[in-house]
């Protein structure tokens, strides 16, 4: 394991991912990438349009906060006064009656709030570590897996985030960024370097730093970052240790089964919530 400034290189788990006999796949069933981090410095791309767009539109005042942002039960925003709502208001019923309330949030209908989130941020240390983050661990586990095998594991690790802050959260509380995927991320690395027998004791005293953050800063979703990390042990565990035989499928009935769980959990909770 090589240290780089922010997170890690795993050489052993490039290395097993390039030891296959077919020279256009990775170990792990993909596609080998012409180029290094296109899907990463893409997702990069996104979240930076994201947080410009809402930057332009008044920062933490912006109305886009509370529309990208995860918001289980739901808020009632003031749509005369961007940024504020009202606190003490608990049903879209009562933020009705408002002059300008308008009720958002998962519950109340902004169904795509679980992808949104994931993309959205206003402060920029939030976004510049997740980003660097990103920019380092993206690359090495696009060559170790494929493009489209590292996106599914970004966004269903990311998923798998917001279903734990759906469920765990306080149900007025709102979440919002890329920090889920990212602890997916690692976890997923972790699991790699563990099958390619490199030494892992670096790797676990970064995850260990930010896993102390994540418990003791304030202002951090401990649920995202909890909820996305064991997603991504799982996921990655599933590309990395279904059967060669039928490895595609093996792979793909493994992130089917991660979703209907995510789903699931959202559905219930959703009733729960009503």
């Amino acid at each position: 394991m090589t240290d780089a400034a922010v997170g890690f290189h795993c050489p052993d788990c490039v290395a097993e991912a390039r030891r296959t006999t077919r020279q256009a796949r990775t170990a792990y069933g993909g596609l080998r990438p012409g180029s290094d981090g296109l899907v990463s410095k893409t997702l990069i791309g996104i979240n930076a349009a994201v947080w410009v767009l809402i930057m332009a539109s008044g920062g933490n005042n912006s109305a886009l906060v509370f529309r990208l942002s995860l918001i289980p039960r739901g808020l009632c925003v003031a749509s005369d006064h961007p940024g504020n709502f009202y606190p003490q208001v608990s049903s879209g019923q009562v933020c009705s009656t408002a002059p300008d309330g308008r009720w958002v949030g998962f519950v109340a209908g902004d169904w795509w709030q679980p992808l949104t989130s994931m993309f959205a941020h206003v402060e920029v240390l939030h976004i510049g570590f997740n980003m660097l983050a990103l920019w380092f661990l993206g690359p090495q586990l696009e060559m170790i897996l494929g493009r489209v095998r590292f996106l599914g594991l970004y966004l269903l690790s990311g998923f798998v985030g917001s279903a734990a802050v759906f469920l765990l959260a306080p149900a007025d509380s709102s979440s919002l960024g890329a920090s889920g995927a990212i602890f997916g991320l690692m976890g997923a690395l972790l699991v790699f370097a563990y099958k390619a027998r490199a030494d892992v004791s670096q790797l676990l005293v970064w995850i260990g730093i930010n896993a102390a953050l994540t418990f003791f800063a304030a202002g951090i979703s401990w649920q995202a970052h909890v909820g996305g990390f064991v997603g991504g042990l799982v996921l990655a565990g599933v590309l990395a240790y279904s059967p060669r035989q039928n490895r595609a499928t093996w792979q793909l009935a493994g992130f089917a089964g991660v979703a209907i769980l995510v789903v699931l959990t959202f559905v219930l909770r959703t009733a729960a919530l009503s």
